[in-house]
């Protein structure tokens, strides 16, 4: 049975809400992934799920295996991925708890295994649209079907920078980021993206602000923590109700 994959890292490593059936813990020629797939149900959904950083959280963003991940979820039979990815928020009105789900993006990173091209086998993809429009509009129908009076709205549109890291932002970065276009900030988005269209899988993607970026004001952990867990909570749900479909 082929599957909608979820690939997901930071508050997402460990996805007790799946019912596995079964988990994949085969490499690919590309080496291993971060952590086995795993092949389940979310809210009575077939999936397949992920955890982008493994699920000890022990594989930086810049040393994720980009390759073996997107390859492992091809392997075992997705038919497209949606990603969850954690986020600071540029754009005024992007608040800790809004959610994005970004239409665009721009590559900042620097020495990533970002192709499966291979000498005789270039690969180009056209990245006029890096996420694909057909489950980007999945995502906001799920997303305002599953918005309660209070919950902050689902954004349609945004531009995603995908920064180096593991370290944050500076200010003066972050003012870069918003010259340039970028409504939120993250570290994984690529070569994400780019790797799932070269192996010709629909990708979209759902953003959580859990912070302001640097420079454009603060939070505290605890409060950080408790955004990030309504947040989570909110985002399977949209998950479960964009699968269904």
């Amino acid at each position: 049975m082929t599957r909608v994959a979820i690939i997901a890292g930071t508050g997402f490593d460990q996805l007790e809400e799946l019912v596995v059936e079964e988990e994949l813990s085969g490499g690919t020629r590309w080496g291993a992934p971060a952590a086995p797939v795993q092949r389940g149900s979310l809210a009575g959904k077939p999936v397949l799920f992920l955890s982008r950083h493994g699920h000890r959280h022990e594989y930086a963003p810049h040393a994720i295996n980009y390759r073996a991940n997107v390859q492992a979820l091809k392997d075992a039979g997705a038919t497209a991925i949606l990603a969850v990815y954690t986020v600071g928020g540029i754009s005024a009105g992007l608040a800790p708890g809004a959610l994005v789900v970004p239409h665009d993006l721009i590559d900042y990173t620097w020495g990533r295994e970002a192709s499966f091209s291979e000498v005789d086998n270039v690969i180009h993809v056209d990245m006029t649209t890096p996420f694909d429009n057909g489950w980007r509009q999945r995502l906001l129908d799920a997303g305002r079907a599953c918005t309660e009076p209070g919950d902050p709205a689902v954004v349609d549109g945004g531009v995603y920078a995908c920064c180096q890291g593991p370290r944050l932002e500076t200010p003066a970065e972050i003012d870069r980021l918003e010259r340039d276009g970028c409504s939120v900030v993250g570290m994984t988005g690529m070569p994400e993206a780019a790797l799932a269209r070269e192996l010709e899988l629909p990708i979209a993607a759902i953003a959580l602000v859990v912070n302001p970026a640097a420079g454009r004001g603060g939070i505290s952990l605890p409060e950080m923590m408790n955004i990030a867990a309504a947040g989570r909570a909110r985002i399977l749900r949209i998950l479960a109700a964009a699968i269904h479909g």
